[in-house]
């Protein structure tokens, strides 16, 4: 079975695949080698896709193609419809990665709120001493704060319980999702926005969620409040972040997406200060990569053997 995995394998993953090599026929491509992509792709039974969004086009010329196989959860950056339409089955994998998005999403937190980055430059710099004495009025605990989640997935639930652990009451770890769950600590979004001291987001982009941390959702916020964004960039309106975060009206972010990836050099967001930056990487892990491996294999056991397909999102034409 020959797949084209979209990513560059280091010595565990090939270790871990080393049993399969018998059967599956894998090219490695990475993502920004659209050369080997393309010379490669239509000979592939089966993508497994990273980030590099895989167009309608792509489908289209793939005409071996039997499944795309996203590395994660979000599908947004696969063209479904297509896929569907032309029989492929596209699946995710739901819940691999929330461990570490859960753990990464903590580390930007408390690197907001203990204003990591700019610590850091001044001890390297030997300006670290005496201490800045704004630490006292600006630096918080988690167990301090009230923390809202917007989205109460896999994720999400994780997060919530790295942080009670950490000291934050339960009854001050809130949440919204698309409706009223019948949990106490449920809230509306506007609610959840006015009351919190950090706001993470957990949710898929959707057309409902895309510029759902607007102009006006990001003034609600309350005042001196860090947000942190580890699901996708289009959530936040970008522009008016950069405001919010210039103007003092918001404390910190911690961001691992954006708007637009790879991140241009010109975005105004690499040159604050008061900001936390990582690369779309707190998936990234020795440890989500062997779950990930563990349930593409499967899949493609799966389809060799003409059983169902575990997680597929899509329905395809018979």
């Amino acid at each position: 079975m020959r797949v084209l995995a979209h990513f560059t394998p280091g010595a565990k993953v090939t270790e871990f695949l080393s049993p399969h090599i018998d059967w599956l026929d894998i090219r490695y491509c990475t993502e920004n080698d659209d050369a080997t992509f393309y010379r490669e792709l239509p000979e592939a039974e089966v993508i497994w896709h990273v980030l590099r969004p895989i167009t309608g086009d792509d489908l289209t010329a793939a005409t071996r193609l039997r499944l795309v196989h996203k590395l994660g959860a979000g599908v947004n950056t696969i063209d479904v419809d297509t896929a569907t339409a032309r029989g492929i089955a596209v699946a995710n994998m739901p819940g691999a990665n929330a461990p570490s998005v859960a753990e990464g999403t903590v580390l930007l937190m408390l690197a907001a709120l203990r204003r990591l980055p700019h610590l850091d430059r001044v001890t390297r710099a030997g300006a670290g001493w005496p201490s800045d004495p704004t630490l006292g009025e600006t630096v918080r605990d988690i167990g301090g704060c009230t923390v809202g989640l917007i989205g109460y997935g896999n994720i999400a639930k994780r997060v919530e319980r790295i942080v009670v652990a950490m000291g934050t009451p339960p009854e001050r770890v809130v949440h919204t999702s698309t409706a009223d769950d019948g949990d106490p600590r449920w809230r509306t979004l506007p609610d959840l926005l006015a009351a919190c001291d950090i706001v993470s987001l957990h949710l898929p982009l959707t057309a409902a969620s895309t510029g759902m941390l607007s102009r006006d959702a990001l003034a609600a916020m309350k005042p001196g409040a860090v947000l942190v964004n580890t699901s996708r960039g289009p959530i936040v309106d970008e522009a008016a972040l950069v405001d919010a975060l210039r103007s003092g009206h918001l404390a910190a972010a911690g961001l691992d997406v954006f708007a637009v990836e790879p991140v241009p050099a010109d975005n105004p967001l690499l040159h604050l200060d008061n900001v936390v930056l990582t690369p779309h990487v707190t998936w990234y892990t020795a440890d989500t990569m062997r779950r990930y491996l563990e349930v593409a294999v499967d899949n493609c056991e799966r389809l060799r053997d003409g059983r169902d397909l575990a997680n597929v999102v899509n329905r395809t034409r018979e």
